[in-house]
């Protein structure tokens, strides 16, 4: 499987318990739509692998999996900052003016004035609206992804326009 193929979703946070179960952090809308996926890659930077996923709850801090074929503590421990992706294919269409995160972490972002604002290297969640991270050198900056700032978004391009000042 190929990184384009694969939309990344979470990571592994770690272990929980004694019998092989992970803890996720899931970069989805409802953390628990993970377990809407029977089998997620995982990579660790030494490729992907897929893992069929065998049950998996919420807990009050945290999602939990166990994941075929992890049986014990160590093994689980061992997947701990591994990203968590699922196929492209398995995924349902965006609508227009919609996108993954995943598809946006990377794109470089300009204002009208063509000034280059920085590359997106993260989105957050505030509430009100995510927020593109934005990181040019040691300047970052962050900008809601709202309409009122977002001018245009051409993935096809990697390229968004912002209306949004360099002295921002």
């Amino acid at each position: 499987m190929q990184d384009n193929d694969l939309v990344v979703m979470g990571h592994v946070s770690g272990a929980f318990g004694v019998r092989g179960w992970v803890k996720i952090h899931a970069d989805t809308e409802y953390a628990d739509s993970l377990f809407d996926y029977p089998v997620w890659w995982l990579n660790s930077g030494q490729g992907w692998k897929a893992y069929t996923l065998e049950t998996g709850a919420v807990q009050p801090k945290a999602l939990v999996a166990k994941l075929e074929g992890v049986d014990d503590r160590d093994v689980a421990a061992a997947l701990r900052g591994c990203r968590i992706a699922v196929p492209r294919s398995e995924l349902p269409p965006t609508e227009e003016d919609e996108y993954y995160w995943s598809d946006l972490i990377g794109l470089e972002v300009f204002n009208r004035e063509d000034a280059f604002l920085g590359r997106v290297t993260d989105l957050m969640a505030t509430g009100a609206s995510d927020v593109l991270v934005l990181q040019d050198g040691d300047t970052q900056r962050m900008i809601p992804f709202v309409s009122q700032y977002i001018v245009d978004v051409s993935l096809a391009d990697r390229r968004i326009v912002a209306d949004w000042g360099l002295d921002y």
